[in-house]
Parts: structure tokens; sequence; C-alpha cells
């Protein structure tokens, strides 16, 4: 499988101010990555840190903030990291399910995907009657 590029909108947390940013689809990256001068032209500073595990396992902290992403025109707030300037945007895993979005890796496309509620143990799903 090739990489997969997408555009997406990365915008302040109201959803006022928008930037177009070419992101990979990163599905070993939990939430998605932007580097942070794209970030700071939309007026989000980072709210806390959070550690991160790399590729080579080191582990790194990185400041995150809450902002609006839209993909094909459907908005959703999500959490953004804070990346490293000149680096390619992310579009992460939580915000992918957060889009109710899953990866077709043979059309190399988002496709939509139900969200699940599932027990781990043999008792009946919800809702419980």
């Amino acid at each position: 499988m090739g990489a997969l590029g997408v555009t997406i909108g990365v915008g302040d947390r109201d959803g006022r101010r928008f930037e177009r940013v070419e992101a990979l689809v990163g599905t070993g990256s939990t939430y998605t990555w932007i580097p942070r001068p794209v970030l700071q032209g939309l007026g989000l500073r980072p709210e806390k840190e959070r550690i991160f595990e790399l590729t080579d396992g080191r582990q790194v902290t990185y400041g995150i903030a809450w902002a609006t992403v839209q993909i094909n025109g459907e908005r959703q707030p999500t959490i953004v990291v804070f990346g490293d300037d000149n680096t390619e945007p992310l579009l992460g895993v939580v915000t992918l399910e957060e889009f109710g979005l899953g990866v077709d890796v043979v059309g190399q496309r988002l496709i939509p995907t139900p969200g699940l509620l599932k027990r781990q143990d043999a008792r009946s799903d919800p809702p419980y009657v």
C-alpha cells in the first residue's frame, strides 16, 4: 500500500478560520499532527502536553490543543498535536474515528465506518433492557 494523502481543513477551536493542508493518513498515529506554525497562525496555543512514543521507541513530549477539522465538508472538534516545523501533517486515528471514517487500503480512500458498541464479555450489547 502506498501512502494515502487527503486534503483537510484545520481550524481554530470555534471553526471560524481554516487552513487547508495535505495530510497523510497516519493509522499508526493516535492524534492528528499539524506543524506548529499552521496552528499558531490560527491563533491556537498548546493547552497541555502529552507524551508520545515514536517509531524508534523514543518518548517525546508535545503540546496538544482542541481544534476544528474539516473533511469532505463535515466539521468536527478534535485534539491536534503541535508538530515540528516543516513536517508533514498526519491525520490520526482518533480524528478518523470521530468522523466515522476508516481506510480502504485497496481503493486508497477514506470510507464511512460504523461506530462500535460492543461489550468485551458475553452479556448483551446496549441498550441494556
